[in-house]
């Protein structure tokens, strides 16, 4: 089903970055190119293949947008310098957050790892436990909750300390099921270090302003059904601006409410959503209220199911391209890159339907 795994999953619009790599002013003797290090920021700098997009940012929160190559020799893109340490973003319920071991030659990974099983290979981890050849790579999909595009922009730490706290935050988040609104704040944190060094780096966190009681309670999320709704009409009509609110006041919805979505809802799992979130905000229903809400979920129990019918292998390009970036893994830079590497030097607009449908075969088959 690609058109509502597309709706669910969202396309990556850009990247959210916390540093910068900048030229150290001396050459490598081995390779002949500039040498260079990785420089923290304090305010947060986005990059992206749509300028537009970025000049949505740029008004919102400052910056000039300009062109940006990436240190591996990836496509030109863009770039902002935010002035800005805190982004307002929704938090998406299904799995905003992905953690791997990985090891990377050049733009290549060739290793990716969840500690115990190494996935390409389907052998056990390659690496020493206590001196990993791999680096732990945490990835934050949020959207920017005021930019236009309905899709997710990736934040990627290589930190520990975003390793075990993001992971934990935007999981409780998750619980919710719903988007929550949030903020995307940078933090410096401090380490002595054995030698007695004071090391400084900067470690991306989330926040909210509702608390964990009111957080389960539904408050201060926008239902997936909204966002996917969103999605549909977009995808129908061409609207680019996502027309996404954050409940205008902190009201705990009621048994009639559920009651409502549950008398619009035609599958047994839709309903099943529907009452798990009226569990979790503790409703209090009148008898004939949850009579008929037994009612509705007896009936799409006992209605038979629907066939499936096969769907043909999609022929657009588009749309395969769509799928493709749905299903990468890491950013949009790694991905043209990879593209490239597999198809002969071919860029996602000069390849054919054919080529795109063989890279996204061998990226689901975990070949590359």
């Amino acid at each position: 089903m690609p058109i509502i795994e597309l709706q669910r999953r969202m396309r990556q619009l850009g990247e959210i970055r916390i540093g910068r790599v900048v030229d150290t002013g001396r050459i490598s003797q081995r390779t002949g190119k500039p040498i260079m290090r990785p420089e923290k920021l304090n305010r947060f700098r986005l990059t992206s293949a749509s300028k537009p997009l970025l000049e949505e940012v740029s008004a919102l929160y400052g910056g000039q947008v300009q062109p940006w190559t990436p240190a591996n020799g990836g496509p030109a893109e863009w770039e902002v310098f935010t002035e800005v340490d805190r982004l307002p973003v929704l938090v998406p319920p299904r799995e905003p957050v992905t953690q791997w071991y990985e090891q990377y030659k050049g733009s290549k990974c060739v290793r990716r790892c969840d500690g115990v099983t190494e996935q390409k290979s389907d052998k056990p981890c390659l690496c020493d436990p206590d001196k990993r050849d791999c680096q732990i790579t945490t990835r934050l999909n949020v959207m920017l909750r005021d930019v236009p595009g309905l899709g997710v922009w990736l934040l990627t730490s290589h930190g520990f300390y975003a390793a075990v706290e993001l992971p934990e935050v935007a999981q409780f988040l998750a619980t919710t099921r719903g988007y929550v609104d949030a903020w995307l704040a940078m933090e410096e944190k401090q380490v002595v270090r054995d030698d007695g060094q004071t090391a400084r780096f900067m470690v991306p966190k989330l926040d909210v302003a509702v608390t964990p009681a009111q957080l389960l309670a539904g408050q201060g999320a926008v239902s997936p059904a909204a966002v996917e709704a969103t999605a549909a009409r977009a995808a129908v009509t061409g609207e680019e601006r996502p027309a996404i609110e954050a409940p205008a006041s902190a009201e705990k919805p009621s048994a009639e409410d559920f009651l409502v979505r549950a008398r619009a809802v035609t599958t047994l799992a839709a309903f099943k959503v529907v009452w798990d979130e009226a569990a979790a905000a503790g409703i209090s229903p009148t008898p004939e209220q949850s009579a008929e809400m037994t009612a509705i979920g007896k009936r799409l129990q006992s209605a038979p199911a629907s066939p499936t019918p096969a769907a043909p292998p999609p022929a657009d390009p588009d749309l395969l391209w769509q799928q493709i970036v749905s299903a990468w893994p890491g950013s949009m830079s790694e991905l043209h890159t990879a593209f490239a590497e597999t198809t002969g030097g071919l860029t996602s607009e000069s390849a054919t339907a054919a080529d795109l449908d063989d890279f996204l075969t061998r990226l689901r088959n975990g070949a590359l």
